[in-house]
């Protein structure tokens, strides 16, 4: 192989210092009572899933803090919203269950990530319990926790991802119409591209929920 490149454990481990024994133990089998405070204090999360043929894929989660419910300390329930009707992420668990969820919440340096397996439930018990406002989701993801542990605050510190300074003017790309008209349909009119631009604004003001 090419120099320079890393393709085993053993040269991994010897390029790596090893773990200190706290970040080794800090890794637990269900959600304690730290895990479970971030989690109603979290409105976004990252979910990752795999298909069966080792295609991956992460999806972005939002809401209001607490919109992923505890059901034991063992199970998460995490809504599925109105998107883009890919599903992506569903089609994934249903070919393989492994998922990975990073969790973070504004103003705090540090996120928690959890690993476990998921289904897909359509009970309305479980429904009822994720709705907003009287209006529940499509189907919940129930995850079965495997692991717990909080990650550090260096990526997020070195991004300086929450600070006022780091915050990017939208205007520097070109709208999500745009883009989308230009991968999709170049040479589109731009009294088309405006229409679109609309129908984008309005799917997020009213289909939220």
């Amino acid at each position: 192989m090419e120099e320079g490149w890393i393709d085993s454990i053993e040269a991994l481990r010897s390029h790596y210092a090893m773990p200190s024994e706290m970040v080794k133990k800090k890794q637990l089998d269900k959600l304690d009572t730290y895990a479970s405070q971030f989690i109603a204090l979290c409105p976004f999360a990252l979910l990752a899933t795999t298909d069966s043929s080792g295609g991956v894929d992460c999806s972005p989660r939002g809401d209001s803090p607490g919109f992923m419910q505890i059901l034991n300390e063992r199970q998460l329930l995490l809504p599925d919203r109105p998107g883009n009707n890919r599903l992506d992420s569903l089609e994934n668990v249903i070919r393989c269950s492994a998922v990975g969820l990073l969790l973070l919440i504004p103003g705090f340096a540090e996120c928690l990530r959890i690993n476990g397996h998921a289904r897909i439930s359509v009970a309305p018990a479980l429904l009822e319990k994720c709705a907003h406002e009287g209006k529940p989701p499509r189907s919940v993801i129930v995850i079965d926790v495997a692991e717990v542990y909080f990650h550090c605050s260096k990526a997020i510190t070195r991004s300086g991802l929450w600070s006022a300074e780091s915050q990017v003017r939208r205007e520097v790309m070109p709208s999500l119409g745009r883009i989308l008209m230009a991968q999709t349909a170049p040479g589109t009119a731009e009294s088309e591209i405006q229409q679109i631009e609309s129908q984008i604004a309005e799917r997020v003001r009213t289909q939220l929920y």
